[in-house]
């Protein structure tokens, strides 16, 4: 309820800088934005080169998503950057969901990877940057909770285990206490890197084959710095996108309204700010 009441707010405000009467759908989406994902930070100065490595950054993200079994939906695309993030690629669950299978895991890992992919192969392997940062965090302790909690593991089978724990005092290490031997973690350490490099693997795969749709979608984020999945698809079938001239200085979008993110299982795959998006 807190959240929402705080939307809505934001939302009206808004539509108030706008001299609007109502709170339109428009301005409700754009509040989502801002609430769940930080203000867009317009002032900030990037290159061109750096803008050219962001768009193909989350093109990358944007076309493994739509090809990875599994996945669910691509939401929106965007280079403009929020928070901490020079760019986003969000996807939007279809209903609610409680459980997520192994395939639909998988196939999260793969789209983590497709940013960091995309760079190396549009600019060569010496021009990847950290931008993929915490995507390749992220991919590591997925595939290591499906090693460790789901059960995932056909060498490891469908028991739980422990990570081993650091008792930290003043910035030192006192205690540590081993929940798994040795080679048990060895075992872990072996099946979470097949899961990440397989899903870096799949997301290779799928750019590789699909390279002249990167382009498309790279060239679309330069020039409209922001696309939903109706302006992608449309775009890959070989059509054009309209932006209408809006009077009363809101930002179009072709679908007629702004992306929305809503907080029951969306993610932003965004580097972190540095140059490659």
């Amino acid at each position: 309820g807190a959240d929402l009441a705080n939307l809505v707010n934001e939302a009206a405000l808004l539509a108030a800088r706008k001299n609007r009467r109502v709170v339109a759908m428009q301005e409700l989406e754009e509040s989502k934005d801002k609430v769940m994902m930080g203000a867009e930070r317009r002032s900030m100065v990037m290159t061109e080169d750096e803008k050219k490595l962001t768009a193909y950054h989350e093109g990358g993200h944007a076309l493994v998503m739509i090809h990875a079994k599994g996945h669910d939906p691509l939401h929106k695309v965007t280079i403009i950057p929020r928070g901490r993030a020079l760019g986003l690629t969000m996807f939007l669950p279809e209903r609610d969901k409680y459980s997520q299978s192994r395939t639909e895991l998988e196939a999260m890992i793969a789209s983590l990877f497709g940013g960091r992919v995309a760079e190396e192969l549009i600019f060569g392997s010496g021009n990847v940057t950290t931008g993929a940062s915490d995507d390749i965090r992220r991919a590591t302790l997925l595939a290591r909770a499906m090693v460790t909690e789901y059960g995932f593991s056909e060498a490891l089978g469908p028991l739980r285990y422990g990570e081993n724990q650091e008792e930290v005092f003043l910035g030192h290490s006192v205690t540590q206490t081993k929940n798994v031997s040795e080679s048990t973690q060895q075992i872990i350490d072996e099946e979470t890197r097949v899961l990440v490099e397989v899903g870096e693997a799949t997301a290779r795969s799928i750019i590789q084959d699909h390279l002249d749709d990167l382009h498309v979608i790279a060239n679309a984020l330069l020039e409209y710095e922001t696309l939903s999945r109706e302006d992608i698809d449309a775009l890959l079938r070989g059509e054009g996108i309209s932006r209408g001239d809006d009077s009363e200085g809101q930002t179009p979008s072709a679908s007629g309204s702004r992306s929305s993110v809503p907080s029951s299982g969306p993610v932003s795959l965004g580097p972190e700010p540095q140059p490659g998006g």
